[in-house]
């Protein structure tokens, strides 16, 4: 029987130019990474220029995911076409069920100054790609934050961390997200899921990421993404300057996919319907169009 392979996989983001004109850094899917089950996009929008978030991403259909926004700094408007619209603003999240299909625009606000987010996007099961959408919006203090250990901040989104639990629930994949602070030269041991997908992206500072004593470090500098090996213990050491990372994990759907931007089903033809439901107005009620009539369909897949 051979060893389990415990070697840990570093993406370094490309730099996208998306939405209407949005300068940001995605992980993937990129050029020989289309996705990472049941995980289909990370992208990181920050920048200290308003110039490059601005234009924003207006008014766009997804249908089949859920997407998942977790901001830092600045402020993020949105609506959509069931009626719901608000903001966005430093510490919360905000993780969307499109469902059978949602129109939405998300537009930062480039008076708040410096912008600091992601967003990832998760695939849904065959059984609920046609399930209604719905939103949990996580205000910054409804999200708890914790130390398990000296110089270790986390703040527990989904999923659980040192005995607590995250407030986003009822999600298929049973995800784990966390936002973990060192503090210059701290260590942190994560236990990771048996057969879960797992995501470590580093935003600020320097880490060394080792899944068990005897492997080598990764050791890696912002920006990165590291694709973790499942189970088992993860060691994260901050070098001298600290570390910040999101800690993200889900279980495989292990499904055929077809993608279409932000649209993803299981077949070509679901595709194509939604493709068709759009043209014909029929992808949801009461939809509502931009200035210009059109779609903005995201990134092709």
């Amino acid at each position: 029987m051979s060893a389990p392979d415990n070697s840990i996989t570093i993406l370094k983001p490309t730099p996208v130019l998306e939405g209407a004109g949005v300068r940001l850094k995605r992980s993937f899917p990129v050029t020989g990474t289309d996705h990472l089950d049941p995980f289909l996009l990370f992208d990181d929008f920050s920048s200290p220029n308003p110039d490059d978030f601005r234009k924003g991403f207006p008014w766009h259909p997804h249908r089949g995911i859920e997407t998942v926004t977790y901001l830092l700094a600045g402020v993020v408007n949105h609506r959509d076409s069931i009626g719901n619209a608000g903001a966005i603003g430093a510490g919360d999240a905000q993780w969307m069920t499109a469902g059978g299909g949602i129109m939405h625009e998300e537009m930062p606000d480039p008076r708040a100054g410096e912008l600091l987010g992601f967003q990832l996007w998760v695939n849904l099961p065959a059984a609920e790609k046609l399930r209604a959408p719905r939103y949990q919006d996580i205000a910054a203090a409804q999200i708890p934050r914790i130390s398990p250990d000296p110089g270790v901040t986390l703040r527990v989104i989904a999923g659980e961390a040192g005995g607590v639990r995250g407030p986003v629930t009822g999600i298929s994949v049973g995800p784990t997200y966390l936002d973990v602070v060192l503090a210059p030269r701290a260590v942190m041991t994560h236990s990771l899921g048996n057969g879960d997908q797992t995501l470590a992206y580093l935003f600020r500072g320097e880490a060394a990421f080792r899944r068990n004593e005897p492997d080598p470090e990764a050791a890696v500098g912002e920006a990165a993404l590291l694709v973790l090996p499942p189970g088992g213990p993860l060691q994260v050491r901050a070098s001298e300057r600290g570390a910040r990372y999101l800690l993200i994990s889900g279980k495989p759907l292990r499904e055929p996919i077809a993608r279409y931007g932000p649209l993803v089903m299981n077949t070509r033809s679901q595709i194509e319907e939604a493709l068709r439901d759009l043209r014909n107005g029929t992808f949801i009620r009461n939809q509502p169009r931009d200035d210009q009539g059109s779609w903005y369909m995201g990134p092709r897949g």
